[in-house]
């Protein structure tokens, strides 16, 4: 037998405990429990240890946080739509209720979210089209540095389309009537 699965696992758990608080964001984010949480985590490893097992892949201490985040949130995305095939509902066991899955369990607040959520979508849809992609890649958390390596653009540029996609957007959803709440 080789070793070279367990040479793998050996470079990718370090890792993988790098961004482990990503992939819990990302889990939380889709509204999944703990448990899905752990099976997202667990889907991330092997996604990752085939990735690296594969010829010409790049050493796990290379992994950008972009990459794993997309990796996370296609696995999340995965596992609800594999629920979603069973005809499933979200479960949350017994001694698992916490806050966060108590707090989305008000049908007003998720028909406010559902309506906001559409109404950011129509107003990214009426900014510049060369504005909308670091829009929205800069909404999804991805960082400057990593928008203008995926796109191909420098820096500059990256931040010029981006602060004046920001500021439009910023413009189309004041004329929607959508303002920024401060907290007191």
């Amino acid at each position: 037998m080789s070793s070279a699965p367990d040479r793998l696992s050996s470079e990718l758990e370090p890792e993988l405990g790098r961004f482990a608080a990503l992939v819990r964001r990302v889990g939380l984010k889709h509204r999944l429990s703990e448990s899905d949480l752990e099976d997202v985590l667990q889907e991330v490893r092997i996604r990752l240890w085939r990735a690296r097992s594969r010829p010409q892949s790049e050493k796990f201490e290379q992994l950008s946080a972009s990459y794993v985040y997309r990796v996370a949130v296609s696995a999340a995305v995965d596992l609800l739509r594999r629920r979603h095939a069973r005809g499933a509902e979200q479960t949350v066991a017994l001694g698992e209720t916490e806050e966060p899955v108590a707090e989305h369990s008000d049908p007003a607040r998720s028909v406010e979210e559902s309506e906001l959520s559409a109404q950011l979508a129509r107003a990214i849809e009426a900014i510049t089209p060369s504005r909308r992609p670091v829009v929205r890649m800069h909404l999804a958390g991805y960082s400057r540095e990593e928008v203008a390596t995926v796109m191909g653009w420098s820096e500059a540029k990256t931040r010029n389309l981006l602060y004046r996609g920001l500021a439009d957007l910023r413009e189309r959803l004041e004329e929607m009537g959508i303002t920024c709440q401060t907290r007191a």
